[in-house]
C-alpha cells in the first residue's frame, strides 16, 4: 500500500471533480468535514469500505458512519424511519449529528460491522456537500487518521498518517468544531446518546420532549465481550503516542501533584494561560470557562504533545456536561481511562 502516490489538493472545483471521479472508482478520500478530517468511500461499496479499514489499520468490528448531502440518500442506509429521526434532521442536519437506524439492504455490510443498524448524518462542510454530491451516493467517513492516533483537523496532519495509503486528500481548511459527531441511537425504546459531541443531550431532548439515556459507553469501558454500536466507544482511542493521565479537582490541587511527579519527558495538558504557573513544558487545548474552544483544540494538542517528545501527560479535566462531556469522553479515551481524583 505505501508505494501509492498521495495527492494533497486544494478543495476547489477541479480537487472536487477530482475526488468524486476516484471515488466513483472504489478509491478512498480524505475530506474536510465541520467535525474532523474524514477518510470517505462509497458506502454501498463493500470493497472500497475495505480500503478505509486498510488505510487507517482500523478493526473491522468498528461501524462507520454514512454521509449524505441531501434527505433523498437516506433510506439507502436506514429503514423504517421513525418522526423523531425528522425532528432531530429539522434542527440539527446539515450539522454534526449522527443518527442510528435500522439498516437499509443496499448500505456494505462493512459499514455496519455486523450490526442491524446504520448511523447518518449529513454534514454542514460545503466541500463534505460538494464531494458527496460529486460521488452520487452516500460516503462512510471515519476519521482520517491511523486508528487509535488523535484525529486530524487540518488536512497536514492527515498526510502525514495517510501519505501512501490513499490516492487524494482534499485541503478545506481547519475544522470548524474539532470533535467527532454526536451520535443518538433511535432504535429501542428510548433515544440513547451513544457519543457526545458539539450537539449536547440537552439540546436533542429539548427538541425530542423526551429523556435521552446517556450509554455506559460513553464514561466507562465497553464489557468484555460487548460490541461498539457506535464509532469512538472503543477502550483506548484518540491517543497521543504518551502515556496520559487525567486529573480531577481544582489548579491548585494539579500544579501540586505535577510538582510532585515532575521529571524530564513530563507535559502539562492544560487550560489557556495556566501554563505560566506550571513547573513543566505545557500544551493548551483552551480556556476553563469555553468548552467548545476546548473540542475545536483538543486534537490538535494531542498531536503537539507527540511533537513535543512528550512521554507522560498529565491532563487537566474539563466538566462534564454540554458540549465539555464530548471533551471528557475524548480525553478519557486518549487516557485509556486512566483517572486520578485529587
Amino acid at each position: 500500500m505505501n508505494d501509492l502516490k498521495t495527492q494533497l489538493l486544494q478543495a476547489d472545483k477541479n480537487g472536487i471533480e477530482k475526488a468524486g471521479q476516484l471515488l466513483k472508482q472504489g478509491e478512498v478520500v480524505g475530506i474536510p468535514t465541520e467535525t474532523v478530517y474524514g477518510l470517505a468511500a462509497s458506502s454501498l461499496d463493500g470493497r472500497a469500505v475495505k480500503k478505509i479499514f486498510e488505510a487507517k489499520g482500523r478493526p473491522q468490528d468498528n461501524p462507520l458512519i454514512s454521509h449524505i448531502s441531501d434527505l433523498s440518500m437516506l433510506e439507502l442506509v436506514v429503514r423504517d424511519i421513525p418522526q423523531s429521526a425528522y425532528q432531530l434532521a429539522n434542527a440539527f442536519w446539515p450539522g454534526p449529528l449522527t443518527i442510528i437506524l435500522h439498516r437499509s439492504s443496499q448500505v456494505a455490510d462493512e459499514v455496519c460491522a455486523g450490526l442491524d443498524t446504520a448511523s447518518v448524518r449529513m454534514p454542514s462542510h460545503p466541500v463534505a456537500q460538494a464531494v458527496i454530491r460529486a460521488a452520487g451516493v452516500p460516503l462512510a467517513a471515519p476519521s482520517a487518521n491511523l486508528s487509535g492516533s488523535p484525529s486530524p483537523t487540518i488536512a497536514k496532519d492527515v498526510l502525514e498518517d495517510m501519505d501512501g495509503r490513499i490516492p487524494l486528500i482534499l485541503d478545506g481548511g481547519t475544522c470548524q468544531v474539532g470533535v467527532e459527531s454526536t451520535v443518538v441511537s433511535l432504535v429501542g425504546e428510548q433515544p440513547m446518546l451513544l457519543r457526545p459531541g458539539y450537539i449536547t443531550k440537552e439540546q436533542l431532548e429539548e427538541v425530542l420532549g423526551c429523556q435521552v439515556r446517556l450509554a455506559d459507553a460513553v464514561l466507562h469501558q465497553l464489557k468484555a465481550g460487548e460490541k461498539a454500536a457506535s464509532p469512538g466507544m472503543k477502550y483506548k482511542h484518540y491517543a497521543p503516542k504518551a502515556d496520559v493521565t487525567i486529573l480531577k479537582g481544582d489548579f491548585s490541587a494539579y500544579r501540586s501533584y505535577v510538582e510532585a511527579h515532575y521529571e524530564e519527558g513530563v507535559f502539562c495538558l492544560c487550560f489557556s494561560d495556566e501554563e505560566k504557573l506550571l513547573p513543566c513544558p505545557c500544551v493548551c487545548y483552551g480556556h476553563e470557562t469555553e468548552p467548545a474552544e476546548q473540542a475545536n483544540r483538543l486534537f490538535s494538542a494531542l498531536r503537539e504533545l507527540d511533537a513535543q517528545g512528550a512521554r507522560v501527560v498529565y491532563a487537566r479535566c474539563p466538566r462534564q456536561d454540554g458540549i465539555s462531556l464530548a471533551v471528557y469522553n475524548r480525553l478519557l479515551r486518549a487516557a485509556a481511562f486512566r483517572v486520578v481524583t485529587l
